[in-house]
């Protein structure tokens, strides 16, 4: 079977209010099945701007202790290139969580698309939030 596809999302943690409730989600999508992680990197930028990097094994046990137990298909993926993309996006005394994982219940659907000589001409993520206000909107 082939891949699936591979979804990179940037998690924002304004005031740098990073803490490890994220984890146990990813723990629980890797588990069963649903994706399989390839990378993390944590960007965070201070009050003067300067731009720091953490790979998952440079995190400190404290401030992250639900991702040292994740397992990590490609370390390195992500990095020092993502890192400066997206700093320029983020505001002084924050953070970022880069999360590259393969979307593995989606391998079969691209398995059909290339046996049927078909070619994926684009895909679009719609966020949660904007679909949640949409049907907000909508009610």
């Amino acid at each position: 079977m082939g891949l699936g596809p591979v979804d990179v999302v940037i998690i924002d943690f304004p005031g740098n209010k990073f803490n490890g409730q994220i984890a146990p989600a990813i723990v629980d999508l890797v588990a069963s099945g649903t994706i399989r992680l390839i990378d993390l990197l944590f960007v965070s930028k201070d009050a003067d701007g300067v731009v720091t990097t953490l790979a998952i094994e440079d995190l400190d046990p404290v401030a992250g202790p639900g991702y040292l137990s994740l397992d990590i298909s490609f370390p390195g993926a992500l990095d020092a290139e993502d890192a400066e993309e997206i700093s320029e996006d983020l505001a002084p005394n924050s953070s970022a969580l880069l999360v590259a994982f393969e979307n593995t219940w989606a391998a079969k659907f691209t398995d059909a698309i290339r046996a049927a000589d078909a070619v994926v001409l684009d895909q679009i993520r719609i966020p949660a939030e904007v679909v949640n206000g949409f049907l907000e909107l909508n009610k």
